[in-house]
Order: C-alpha cells, then structure tokens, then sequence
C-alpha cells in the first residue's frame, strides 16, 4: 500500500464553502483561531466558537471532533483538531494522525495556513492512513488517497515535507510485508519484492543456497533445512555518500514463518509467526526510505531470508552445526533459531563490507516482550557513541527504545560441552543472552548494536502513528540516525 498522495497548494480561502470531502482545521483550546478557522466558523454560524466553549480550555492536544454535515459548506465534515501554534513535533504528528485515522477513504483538504509544523502534520497523516486489506473479498471502499495541504507557502512545505513522506512510504513497504501472510511471502517472493528496489537506484543481489553453501553459512542453513522454501541472503546496497566511505550496515532477521522447528511452538498463536521477518522488513523499508529521499550516505542492507519448519531433513535440538565464522554451535533449542541467521548474515557483512557500524533487527525473543512490554525494544551495544546516537534518534522519532545490559556473565551461560556455544543460555535473562551470542560474531572495531524488536513489531491494539498490526517501528529512527551521524 502506497502512502495518500499530497497536494501542497496556496490558502484560497474564497473556495471553502464549495469543497467537497472533509476539510480540516486546527485551533488551540483558548486564544485567536487562525485564517482558516474563523472562515469555517463564520461559514458554519459559529460552530468552531460553540465547539470549544462546549468543551473548555483544558482540552488535550491533538483531540479530535468531527462536525458532521456542516451548515453552510458542501463538506461532509469538518474535523476540528485541538493544536496550538507552538507544538511539539510529537503533538503535531498526533494531530496528523487523528486526520489520517478519520478520513476514512475521502477527500481531505487540510486548512494548515502558517502553521510552522504543517509538514509534520503531512507526515502524521500519511503514517495513520493506513490499512492492510490485500486478502479481503469484500467490495472495497473507494478510496480517494487525496490529501490537498493549504498552506502559505507551499513550496517550503512541501519541501521540507518530502523527506518524511520518503520515511512514511518506507514505512508502509515494511507494514505490508510484515503483515502479509507466510504462503504468499515466502522467501523467494521475499526476495522479489526486494530486487524491485533497483527501481530506486538500490543495488541488489540475491544470493541462492548454493552461493550460501559455498560461503560455509552452515547456521543460516540449519534453520531452512526442514523447508521447502529455498533459503537465501539478500544484499541491498544504496551508495548515496562518498566513493570509498564505509557504508553503515542493517543486518536483518527474514524468518518468514516460525513453527519453532523441532522444538515445535504451541499451537495458539503461531499464527502471530508470520511477522518472525519483521527485522528483515525493518530494513527493507530502511533501503527504501532512504532510497526515495536520496540519502547522502552509504548504507548496505542485509536479510537472510529462511523458513523455520519440522521435517523428516529438520535440525534436531542436540545438532551441531558450523558458522560461517568456524565457531561451531550446540543447537539446543530450534525455536532459537533468529540468532543462527543473523551471525553468519552478520559476520558475512562485516567480511565483504567492512561496515562503519553495524545494527541488527529481529524479533528475537519473547524475554524482552517480559521484559519491555509493547512500548520498547531493547537495545544492545559494544559501543556508546553509537548506541547514545540510535536512541536519541529514537527518541525523536517517538520510537521507543531501552538500552539493555551485556556481560561476561551472561556469555557463560551460553558454554557447551561438545561444541564451541551453545545457542541458548536458559530462561534466564533470555534476551541478553541471546545478545551475547550475537556479540561473540562482532569483529573487533566494529561499533554494533542489536535491536530486538519482538514487542514492537506487531502489536495487537492501534498505536499513534499505526492501526493494530505492523507497527513499521524502526524505519524512522534509522533514517534519522543516517540523516544526523552518516550523511555528507
């Protein structure tokens, strides 16, 4: 699903009354309503006035009410958004949003005048305005994917909007692909919709399970070993920046369907496993976001692109298997299964690339969810400088994000007795040791940082930006990191 188009275009206040859709407005909760305002409300017999005696000075940024059918417009609505002039960017994105969320398939014409946030305003529309309605039957609704922005100056907003949009676009490639089903997106149609990216100038490259053979990536291939589904790495190069600077590498978990393998999951909600690829996805629409919006940076995405599933050729729990590394490793639980993926991805990556940095994604464990709920994914990191420049990346984007610990301590769980690790520690701090084990396939220099996105990829009620189902979380912060700390 593509993002609703925007049409930036000057103030006609004259033309109002004969807009058709919804139009949108936003006042603050005391004090002068702006051009636009005051024309729905002398337009509407004072509605606009009415409406925030009716609900007093107290009430909270970015409410939304609906005035339906107005009086003295051919709109269907008025949407009055409670927003001051100095807003945060958070609060301007919350406004955008409740827009999003309510149009609702209509026209929307936005009465954003000067608004010094109306750009972010765009922005928040577009993330909420979505809906993954691929398999449905159902007739579906016309839907208008028309937002007009009237604003001052609209070749400054919508310049300063574009880099945003790129992300909210982004965005949605990484929504649509975690949400969609493990029958239609398995790894080869994965990797499909992958190499499409050339069309924006990304440099792709799959890499078959003969060339991951050749490789030694024996971790990477245990996992599809059970599978049908042809296991594969995906290489998407954007060089944006410098000739012969070293790119920034996102590593990604693709684990397309989880069954746990051998150490089969219980049957209620494995249907929840289709979205296991949410890391893979995360980059996926990093490479676009930053493609669209032509970052200045070099940035190479890597996905390793498996099916987890039982069978006669499976893994058993008690097999030992070798990394592309050498190291090898005791499987004892085949349900831990991201984390062989991501070592021989990401020890492939630093081998060929020789990354500035490195940050990996997956839905990795189910201990951070004990650990961090919904709101946060948990961070891990040898070095600060990055680490510190991620989350306050991540704290702009309104992405929540919660640095965890690493130890020597945590790594001794992970000893085996016939192998050299092995690829669980027990139950006990799960999340970090799962970390630790991915640490052990860091070349020394390189900054790193895993993120486990497992609570954050897909969740079960609406959040600000998203409906319930993939979230997207991660794209943004990802551009902003690049955008702050990598580009010219």
């Amino acid at each position: 699903m593509r993002p609703v188009q925007f049409a930036f275009e000057e103030t006609q206040l004259d033309t109002i009354a004969d807009v058709e859709g919804r139009i949108a407005v936003f006042v603050p909760s005391e004090g002068n309503l702006d051009q636009g305002a005051r024309r729905i409300n002398r337009l509407t017999r004072g509605a606009i006035e009415k409406l925030r005696e009716q609900k007093g000075a107290d009430i909270a940024a970015g409410t939304h009410i609906a005035l339906a059918f107005p009086a003295g417009l051919k709109a269907e609505a008025v949407d009055v958004v409670v927003l001051p002039r100095r807003c945060s960017v958070e609060d301007a994105r919350k406004a955008g949003a409740a827009l999003g969320k309510a149009r609702n398939g209509s026209e929307l014409t936005v009465l954003a005048g000067t608004h010094p946030k109306a750009a972010q305003i765009a922005f928040g529309i577009a993330m909420r305005d979505y809906g993954f309605a691929d398999h449905k039957t159902a007739e579906a609704k016309d839907d208008a994917r028309a937002v007009c922005m009237m604003v001052s100056k609209p070749d400054d907003v919508e310049a300063a909007a574009a880099p945003l949009l790129a992300v909210a676009e982004g965005t949605f490639f990484t929504r649509d692909l975690v949400n969609e089903p493990a029958n239609v997106l398995a790894t080869t149609e994965f990797a499909d919709r992958l190499v499409a990216l050339k069309d924006l100038g990304v440099e792709v490259e799959v890499l078959n399970e003969a060339a991951l053979k050749d490789l030694g990536m024996g971790a990477l291939l245990s996992v599809g070993e059970g599978s049908e589904s042809p296991s594969k790495v995906v290489v998407m190069q954007w060089n944006g920046g410098e000739k012969d600077a070293a790119p920034l590498a996102l590593v990604g978990k693709g684990v397309v369907f989880d069954t746990g393998g051998i150490s089969l999951k219980p049957a209620a909600g494995m249907e929840d496993m289709t979205m296991d690829m949410g890391g893979a996805g995360v980059v996926a629409g990093a490479m676009k976001a930053l493609a669209l919006r032509k970052a200045k940076a070099n940035v190479v995405g890597l996905v390793g692109l498996v099916e987890n599933m039982p069978s006669g050729r499976a893994t058993r729990p008690g097999d030992v298997v070798t990394s592309m590394k050498g190291d090898t490793i005791e499987v004892i639980n085949t349900d831990a299964e991201g984390r062989l993926v991501l070592c021989d991805v990401m020890h492939y990556a630093q081998d060929r690339f020789k990354p500035a940095g490195m940050i990996d994604l997956a839905t990795l464990t189910g201990a951070i969810i004990i650990g961090l709920g919904h709101d946060n994914a948990g961070v891990f990191s040898n070095d600060d400088t990055l680490c510190n420049a991620f989350l306050k990346a991540a704290g702009a984007e309104g992405e929540g994000a919660w640095r965890m610990p690493l130890g020597s301590g945590y790594a001794k769980q992970l000893k085996s007795r016939i192998a050299d690790v092995k690829n669980v520690g027990g139950r006990p701090a799960g999340s970090i040791t799962a970390a630790e084990f991915l640490q052990r396939f860091v070349q020394d220099g390189t900054p790193w940082i895993h993120l486990d996105i497992a609570g954050v990829a897909s969740v079960k009620s609406e959040t600000a930006l998203a409906p319930a189902g993939a979230t997207g979380w991660g794209v943004s912060a990802l551009s902003r990191l690049v955008a702050d700390h990598f580009e010219e």
